[in-house]
């Protein structure tokens, strides 16, 4: 596990309760309005893989509401409040660089604020292999990093994590190589407790 994986996991366990009480005091979170878009275009049942699954709310609930889903997560003390929140879903612990799923194993695959946990570097790579996981008309939903953003913070939420991201113009050409066509594709900017912090949110059709 490389050094940025390392402190992802650290991170993260340390955080997650405290990241749990920090995301709900974020008001209109556009995941709601994403994951709806999504489930708008799965049939009853589809399995879902959810990369970067936190603490399972509010979209591993979401999509479990009518979905076989599999979570996925770095952070074992994320995936004990996942389990607790969702008790319908599945979930997994893994780095979602190093999973390895059947060719068309999902019909969705999605991503909220996880891939750019990711080396910006391996994240063509990834997305090139979450098309090859989903069936052919498959849907990857994700919010990314919308700026050149690679390094440490050392407090976030009280402990060091790794953040990577590329701009909007470099995220859309890696999607596009990937193979995915993009259907929705917004710049969103929401209120942190902290203040204002913007995303590159996609829905791309495999």
């Amino acid at each position: 596990m490389s050094d940025a994986r390392r402190i992802v996991e650290s991170g993260y366990d340390s955080v997650a309760e405290r990241y749990l009480e920090w995301s709900a005091r974020i008001p209109d979170d556009p995941r709601r309005r994403f994951a709806a878009e999504l489930l708008a275009r799965l049939d009853d049942g589809a399995p879902v893989l959810d990369l970067g699954c936190g603490a399972g709310v509010p979209s591993t609930a979401a999509l479990a509401e009518r979905h076989d889903v599999l979570g996925v997560d770095v952070s074992e003390a994320q995936l004990a409040l996942a389990r607790r929140n969702v008790p319908g879903a599945r979930f997994e612990r893994g780095d979602m660089t190093g999973l390895s799923f059947p060719d068309g194993s999902f019909a969705a695959v999605t991503a909220f604020y996880s891939v750019l946990h990711v080396p910006r570097e391996e994240q063509g790579a990834l997305f090139a292999r979450i098309a090859a996981w989903l069936r052919p008309g498959g849907w990857f939903l994700a919010a990314l990093g919308s700026s050149e953003a690679n390094g440490v913070e050392d407090a976030w939420l009280g402990a060091p994590m790794f953040f990577s991201s590329h701009a909007p113009a470099e995220n859309r050409r890696l999607l596009e190589a990937a193979g995915f066509t993009l259907e929705l594709d917004e710049t969103v900017t929401m209120q942190e407790p902290e203040g204002p912090a913007t995303f590159h949110w996609v829905l791309g059709r495999r």
